[in-house]
């Protein structure tokens, strides 16, 4: 006579290691073991315990992987009571290959009636959850990386050919709050390329067309205008309290100045240059990686950088490094993959090629290489004068 079902239960509970919650709550301070939660979604929603990654068991097989890569992590499992997380052990262990895997006895009901820490997410809406349904099933977004989004503010530096892809489709992902600097107004020449603007706006100025459209596309988006040139005077007061700078400018002068800010205030910058058929891309951490001036220690000559007005553009090639923009915002800002820091990604349209190059920090880099505090006068604020220093090198 085979086992019935709660004795298989009791089998595989039997076979696999379970752990107290006060002995998980001291390994979670003190090494790098991870903490998985294998309830469903709406079980998660209702509060789980902080740090703690959520793979339901429905899922296991399909999306361990992702939050636990490494099989020789030690890993320890939680559900309500015990039961759910044993049997999620014990796939991990005999049907995927972890070597290192425990479930906590009690689950996160005894966690609870200890006192401990419970982390309650804010919960998504009805609307929100069928708006944002193709993202709450990529397993490095889900709920959580959602919430992120929404929670963000990302800053774009320009409304034209690469701000109004990037703008669309970080709206379209929920960001919830987006800046906008830009103190040009529509102009038809700009409709080639500049497709959050259309014909009928024509004269008007490029934050509150960018705002209409983006409105249109989700009215939760919370736009914040800045109709103002961006300069030493304004810099810091525009960029402080974003999570993301998006640069879409096309002059050397103020890409140094927002370099020099962005390092000042640790914020990463997400920075893409346009010319013909050509596109370059790149993700400047401070910290984490070089900044634009380890790229760019002084500016090229006139000659070698005319501008999109003088030499022209692919109508569509913004799109293309636009939207590249916008994925690294995205992964910046749910912790997914690896953002293009310390590479250079170039594309070349007519050859449909994308070449990759490593930019190393450089150690003598007169901004990043410096105390943060020093590049600039911490009470004035004055930036080097980068119209004179992109003058004299041109």
């Amino acid at each position: 006579m085979s086992p019935s079902g709660p004795e298989v239960i009791r089998q595989i509970r039997a076979s696999v290691d379970e752990v107290d919650p006060a002995d998980v709550r001291a390994e979670l301070s003190a090494n790098g073991t991870v903490l998985v939660d294998v309830r469903e979604e709406q079980e998660w929603n209702v509060g789980h315990i902080p740090g703690a990654q959520h793979v339901p068991r429905g899922y296991l097989e399909s999306r361990i992987e992702a939050a636990v890569p490494d099989r020789d992590t030690h890993v320890v499992l939680y559900c309500a009571s015990g039961q759910r997380s044993a049997l999620a052990a014990h796939t991990l262990t005999e049907l995927l290959g972890y070597r290192h895997v425990r479930s906590m006895n009690g689950g996160i009901t005894l966690w609870k009636d200890r006192g401990y820490d419970v982390e309650v997410p804010h919960a998504l809406s009805a609307e929100q959850r069928e708006r944002y349904s193709r993202h709450l099933l990529i397993p490095e977004i889900g709920a959580e990386g959602q919430q992120k989004l929404l929670d963000a503010k990302v800053l774009l530096l320009g409304a034209g050919g690469l701000g109004s892809p990037t703008a669309l489709y970080l709206a379209a992902a929920g960001v919830g709050t987006i800046g906008i600097v830009d103190n040009d107004v529509v102009d038809l020449s700009n409709l080639q390329r500049q497709v959050i603007h259309n014909t009928p706006r024509i004269g008007t100025p490029k934050v509150d067309s960018a705002e209409e459209a983006i409105h249109e596309l989700n009215p939760d988006v919370k736009v914040v205008k800045y109709p103002v040139r961006l300069d030493a005077s304004n810099v810091m007061e525009i960029l402080e309290g974003n999570d993301v700078i998006v640069d879409g400018l096309d002059n050397f002068p103020t890409r140094y100045l927002i370099n020099d800010a962005s390092v000042r205030l640790g914020t990463p910058v997400v920075s893409a240059s346009i010319l013909g058929f050509d596109g370059q891309l790149s993700v400047f951490a401070p910290g984490d990686g070089p900044c634009y001036r380890c790229l760019y220690p002084v500016p090229p000559p006139a000659e070698l950088a005319p501008s999109c007005g003088a030499n022209g553009v692919l109508g569509v090639l913004p799109g293309t490094m636009g939207l590249l923009q916008a994925t690294e915002v995205v992964k910046l800002i749910v912790g997914a993959g690896e953002p293009l820091i310390g590479r250079l990604l170039l594309y070349e349209a007519l050859g449909a090629t994308f070449t990759e190059l490593k930019v190393r920090r450089d150690p003598a880099c007169p901004i990043c290489s410096r105390d943060p505090k020093e590049i600039s006068d911490e009470e004035t604020g004055v930036f080097p004068d980068y119209e004179a220093f992109c003058a004299a090198a041109g």
